[in-house]
């Protein structure tokens, strides 16, 4: 024993060894089949949502349908399912017999925002326009995302019923609604509206030009030329505070697709610069196939 430890025995070192050695067993009974079944309850998780992510369209609009509060994340989880399988196949939702009716009256009656939202993507994916008197209700949403998703969804499914409320949406003092506005203001296809998106070219938000020049060449108008052209200098768009490098990425090509679309009006130098030069594979290939339709066309 050394020097520096108590004389005689310490109080209550006689209990130590046996307590120790208890709970040493004690753990070893009971954290090992606790980490078997924290394993096993993982894996079944896992695959459970695997299982989930890989359900039919009437199995989310059955998770839909399913009002008990318990299952609220579920509800929101089958919206979003269901807008990425419309986004990619709009026809999924005719194994239902009656599935639009029933979207639309969820989005009607739901108080749950998030399903909201997915609802109206769902609607516009679709293209449905017994939906379109709910989405222009729902464009006046107090939920300013709510109002977007709306917006979206009329500009996706055209229907002149909605042209009033997006060309109003352009002049909302809401950027993203803005945005969304000019972006839908284009699929309309309605030239009456290239006034209010050439007013827009001139925003202080980089997102809502960009989406009004788009707009504007889907229009045949090329009154976004020049912002067209600073969506193509990564320079440029280097300067916009937050911007991803995939943003950067989708502006790059939805301007190259509206040069195309408008048949020129780029130094064809940019273009070549671009296919060659760019850190991007995808705008390298954008680039390549817009110099290709261009000089063909």
């Amino acid at each position: 024993m050394s020097e520096s430890s108590p004389i005689g025995d310490s109080p209550g070192s006689s209990a130590e060894e046996p307590t120790t050695s208890g709970l040493r067993q004690f753990l070893g009974l009971f954290v090992v089949p606790l980490l078997v079944v924290l394993m096993c309850v993982s894996v079944f998780l896992l695959f459970g949502w695997v299982a989930y992510d890989r359900q039919s369209v009437g199995d989310y609009l059955n998770d839909l349908r399913d009002g008990r509060s318990f299952f609220a994340h579920r509800r929101k989880q089958a919206s979003y399912e269901l807008s990425k399988i419309l986004s990619a196949n709009p026809d999924a939702l005719r194994e239902v017999r009656g599935a639009e009716g029933e979207l639309r009256t969820l989005f009607e009656t739901t108080d749950d925002l998030w399903v909201r939202r997915y609802l109206a993507l769902v609607m516009g994916h679709i293209g449905d326009k017994e939906a379109v008197p709910l989405l222009i209700e729902a464009a006046a949403d107090e939920d300013s995302q709510t109002r977007i998703y709306s917006l979206w969804a009329l500009g996706s499914i055209a229907d002149p019923r909605g042209l009033e409320t997006v060309t109003t949406a352009v002049s909302d003092s809401d950027a993203g609604i803005r945005k969304t506005a000019a972006f839908a203001l284009g699929r309309f296809g309605d030239p009456s509206s290239s006034s209010k998106l050439a007013a827009l070219v001139n925003d202080p938000v980089a997102d809502v030009r960009w989406n009004a020049a788009l707009a504007l060449a889907n229009l045949g108008s090329r009154d976004g030329v020049d912002v067209l052209e600073q969506m193509l200098d990564r320079r440029l768009l280097g300067q916009v505070p937050g911007i991803t490098p995939k943003q950067q990425e989708e502006a790059m090509i939805g301007a190259l697709g509206a040069f195309v679309r408008l048949g020129g009006g780029v130094d064809s130098g940019i273009i070549d610069v671009l296919a060659n030069e760019d850190p991007s594979l995808k705008v390298r290939q954008a680039a390549i196939e817009a110099r290709r339709s261009l000089q063909s066309g």
